[in-house]
């Protein structure tokens, strides 16, 4: 964890995690543990592949990656 004011050390991380309480957990108050998993689960399929990004030129995640593999032949992910 990082001390306090570091958020910018990897404010990338830090965008996601903000994003993910304040359109997911907040305004859904999951009452489980398996509420939230499956909850989130949802969230995470829907933030990388329909939601635009403004920081990906209004694109989604899925988006930018396949483009990305399509232009070098190769995954950005580890394989």
């Amino acid at each position: 964890m990082d001390g306090r004011g570091r958020a910018l050390d990897n404010i990338f991380v830090e965008r996601l995690w903000r994003s993910v309480k304040y359109e997911a957990v907040y305004l859904k108050g999951y009452q489980t543990m398996s509420e939230a998993q499956v909850g989130l689960k949802r969230y995470f399929q829907f933030y990388n592949n329909e939601r635009f990004h403004q920081s990906l030129q209004y694109r989604t995640p899925r988006e930018v990656h396949l483009s990305a593999t399509l232009e070098t032949g190769r995954t950005l992910t580890p394989p």
